[in-house]
C-alpha cells in the first residue's frame, strides 16, 4: 500500500495544475453603456434643462452609474490584459468622479474655497483634463478612427466649457452641451459595434487609424 501510495503521490506531482478559467468578454458593454448616461445627464444640465441652480442635478447618475460602471470595466479590461482600454476606462472614471467632487465640494464649501476664487476653480479644473484628454486623444491615434473622433469631441466640448465658464456665457454652454450629444452618439455608435460582436454579429466599421 505504501508503494502504491507513493506511486500515486509522484503521479499527482508530474500532472499539470488545473488551470484557472480564464477571463473573457468585452467590458465596453459595460463601460460604453455607463459613459454615455453620465454624458446625456451633463449635457442636459450644460443646454440649461434644469436651472443653473440645479448644476447638480447630474450626480445621482455619475456618481452611483457612470463611475461605479467605468471603474469596472476597466477592472475588468486589466484582468483580460487590455492595458490600452483599461486606462481609458481608468482615465475618465477619474474624470467623472472628480466632477462630481468638484460641483458638491463648491456646493457645500468642503474645500473652503472663497466665494470669489469659485470661477476659477472650476477653470482649473477644466484645464486640467484638457490636458490629459488632449494627451489621451494623441496617444490613441493607433485605434480606429471612431475613438479618435470620440476624444476629440470630448476636447471641444472641454474647450467650450471652459470658455462658457470663465465668460459666464450660457450660450456657450448650450453649444458646449450640444457637442457632449454628439460625441455621446458617438458613444452609442461603438457601443452597437460591440454588442453585435457579443451576439454573433460583424462588428460596425470604425475607421482607419490615421497613425499606423
Amino acid at each position: 500500500m505504501t508503494t502504491i501510495d507513493a506511486d500515486a503521490h509522484s503521479l499527482q506531482e508530474q500532472l499539470p495544475a488545473e488551470a484557472a478559467p480564464a477571463v473573457t468578454g468585452d467590458p465596453a458593454l459595460i463601460g460604453l453603456p455607463s459613459f454615455i448616461v453620465g454624458s446625456v445627464a451633463l449635457g442636459l444640465v450644460l443646454v440649461g434643462y434644469v436651472s443653473a441652480a440645479g448644476v447638480g442635478a447630474s450626480l445621482p447618475i455619475i456618481v452611483a452609474a457612470t463611475s461605479v460602471g467605468l471603474l469596472v470595466a476597466a477592472i475588468w479590461s486589466a484582468a483580460l490584459g487590455q492595458s490600452a482600454v483599461a486606462g481609458v476606462f481608468g482615465i475618465f472614471a477619474g474624470f467623472w468622479l472628480s466632477y462630481a467632487t468638484l460641483v458638491l465640494g463648491l456646493t457645500h464649501n468642503w474645500f473652503a474655497i472663497a466665494a470669489g476664487d469659485a470661477l476659477h476653480t472650476q477653470g482649473l479644473y477644466v484645464i486640467s483634463w484638457l490636458v490629459v484628454v488632449g494627451m489621451l486623444t494623441l496617444a490613441t491615434l493607433r485605434l480606429p478612427m471612431a475613438y479618435t473622433v470620440l476624444f476629440a469631441l470630448i476636447e471641444l466640448a472641454l474647450v467650450l466649457v471652459l470658455i462658457g465658464t470663465l465668460q459666464q456665457s450660457a450660450g456657450t454652454l448650450k453649444v458646449a452641451g450640444v457637442v457632449v450629444f454628439v460625441f455621446a452618439a458617438v458613444g452609442v455608435y461603438l457601443f452597437f459595434s460591440s454588442a453585435s460582436q457579443a451576439t454573433g454579429g460583424k462588428a460596425l466599421p470604425l475607421g482607419q487609424a490615421l497613425v499606423r
